[in-house]
């Protein structure tokens, strides 16, 4: 079975802090940290669908600065009903915080959400758009 997925996700940085979100026991990597975003609804503008995502998993309002990048990556996943190969598209937007207060969304894909350095960002589990997001945070370092 072939599957497509369109995602919306923000970078954040707080001076020299990226704000992740952690994923939740819902879904396939529980406990690693992630960019604040997540499916785009169908007639849902991406800019729009990475900044409620960003208040849904943060609590923090946004405005989006710029597109940083479109990554696109093809391969298998282990589903409960068997394998599939999924298509992610990820649509990635810088974002300045504007409002907000930081809190973990309930109930949802993710619990908690926080500020990270680099530094502290090597202690923990990060997917593939976390690590992307560091790279266009921090592009020389």
């Amino acid at each position: 079975m072939k599957d497509q997925r369109v995602a919306a996700y923000v970078v954040a940085t707080d001076g020299d802090r990226l704000l992740l979100s952690r994923l939740s026991d819902r879904t396939m990597r529980p406990g690693w940290w992630t960019l604040p975003g997540g499916g785009i609804e169908f007639g849902e503008h991406p800019e729009v669908a990475a900044l409620r995502e960003l208040l849904e998993e943060t609590g923090l309002e946004g405005r989006i600065e710029g597109l940083l990048a479109v990554d696109s990556f093809t391969g298998p996943i282990e589903f409960d009903d068997g394998p599939r190969t999924l298509h992610r598209i990820r649509i990635i937007y810088s974002a300045e915080i504007t409002g907000g207060v930081l809190r973990p969304e309930a109930d949802g894909s993710s619990d908690d959400a926080k500020w990270f350095t680099p530094s502290e960002l090597d202690e923990i589990r990060l997917t593939e758009p976390a690590r992307l997001g560091m790279r266009l945070a921090w592009p020389n370092a």
